[in-house]
């Protein structure tokens, strides 16, 4: 695969070690861009210095919301090897969202490829401090210069880098969720599984109310009959209920992470009792006033594992696991970090080192 560098002739100054780096607030020097247009496909493939876009007013992503993005992370061995976590699940993901929303598909090996060759340039940019990493946001979007709904003919699928920190200001401590019983964040034969930024925008309501009130993410229902468990503002959810660990089943409303499914990997191997299904809001409720509600933990590649401490819901408050880090939440977050950083051997193929 023949991807043009551009190298910037003037180089940001990096982060200094130690600083709280937050998520999301810095940049890398350099980003990667592919073009696609009707009956030429993906071409032009290219690392330039991190820059603006520029683009027509009219162009579709603006106004018809068309857009996918991913997100993955990098990792500095021990050993400084440059690691990735399953860049082909991501790559596999990004590929059934833009079919979903009939954007340009991204081949797997295009995807991996670009990831890597980006990264690789920007080695440097790896923070190596613990909870830190370098987050991977790819993106395509619409670059059509048209008014009106249609299927794309033209755009871009854009790499941009950033060193991270913590997800949440709370790090590995449990975190305190606010069941949504009102607002609904997908329905059955929308966009749910896909990962596209009109979920997000949907979502962000009721993310607000729960923030004024103290918590810190909001916990969805189906939208249905508003009685379903399905997934939390940025991550999955799993929970323990008398020994059992349950997640809700992937249903088409509900985004299919690679963390989730690493969970549910490791899980089995270990042999604990797992299931995916349905889980009523009422039998967690139960299940939290007879004692059996043992953990309530979220996953996603932002936070990796992120362990509740508070459910709110119907006006009450329940603590879970004494507000405290749970035995499961912490044997996750151990072996999938570990993984991730090269400290565990984990699974073959779960790691691509560069």
């Amino acid at each position: 695969m023949n991807i043009r560098i551009e190298k910037a002739s003037v180089l940001k100054q990096k982060p200094e070690a130690g600083i709280e780096l937050g998520f999301g607030n810095y940049f890398t020097d350099h980003m990667f861009i592919a073009d696609y247009e009707e009956g030429k496909g993906w071409h032009d493939l290219r690392i330039v210095p991190y820059q603006p876009l520029t683009l027509d007013p009219s162009v579709q992503v603006f106004h018809y919301a068309q857009e996918v993005f991913e997100g993955l992370k990098a990792y500095k061995s021990e050993d400084n090897r440059t690691l990735l976590f399953r860049p082909d699940q991501n790559a596999a993901r990004m590929k059934a969202s833009c079919a979903r929303v009939c954007l340009p598909e991204v081949p797997e090996d295009m995807f991996v490829e670009a990831v890597s060759a980006l990264v690789k340039l920007e080695e440097d940019w790896i923070p190596k401090e613990k909870g830190t990493s370098l987050y991977i946001r790819p993106f395509v979007i619409a670059t059509d210069s048209f008014l009106g709904i249609r299927i794309p003919k033209k755009a871009s699928f854009i790499i941009i880098l950033s060193p991270v920190g913590n997800y949440y200001p709370e790090g590995l401590n449990p975190v305190k969720i606010w069941v949504e019983d009102e607002y609904v964040r997908a329905v059955r034969g929308g966009t749910g599984a896909a990962k596209v930024g009109g979920n997000y925008a949907a979502s962000l309501l009721a993310t607000k109310i729960a923030h004024e009130a103290g918590f810190t993410q909001v916990l969805w229902l189906d939208g249905q009959e508003r009685k379903y468990i399905e997934e939390v503002g940025s991550m999955n959810i799993f929970f323990k209920i008398n020994g059992t660990i349950i997640a809700p089943a992937l249903n088409g409303t509900i985004l299919p992470g690679i963390t989730r499914k690493s969970c549910l990997e490791l899980i089995r191997s270990w042999g604990m009792p797992v299931e995916e299904r349905r889980l009523s809001l009422d039998e967690v409720i139960e299940a939290a006033e007879n004692g059996t509600l043992e953990e309530i933990w979220g996953s996603g590649t932002a936070a990796v594992i992120s362990p509740v401490g508070m459910i709110h819901c119907r006006g009450k408050n329940y603590t879970v696991q004494d507000g405290g880090i749970g035995e499961v939440s912490q044997k996750l977050y151990d072996a999938i970090t570990g993984i991730q950083q090269g400290r565990m051997e984990g699974p073959e193929g779960w790691v691509r080192e560069l």
